[in-house]
């Protein structure tokens, strides 16, 4: 799956379906983008938040989390199970 850039397609903006779901839409974009921006692949970025994140109970832990703060190496590869 290929995720374009926000301003790309800006009539995808008009199907969020809500005010909410517009918003929550637009974070997981930014999270994307800033994930590629910091040399993760998305989607690997994106699993690895979804694991961690419900055990981050700190905003230390949580810091750790943004894209910024990861390397590939900190990353599970795709395919790679526990």
């Amino acid at each position: 799956m290929r995720l374009c850039p926000a301003g790309h397609k800006r009539k995808n903006w008009l199907f969020a379906g809500s005010p909410k779901g517009a918003e929550t839409s637009a974070l997981l974009y930014s999270l994307i983008e800033t994930a590629k921006a910091n040399a993760l692949e998305p989607w690997a970025y994106l699993n690895h938040l979804f694991e961690y994140l419900p055990s981050a109970k700190t905003p230390e832990a949580i810091a750790a989390l943004l894209p910024h703060n990861l390397t590939m190496d900190d990353i599970k590869p795709l395919g790679s199970i526990l």
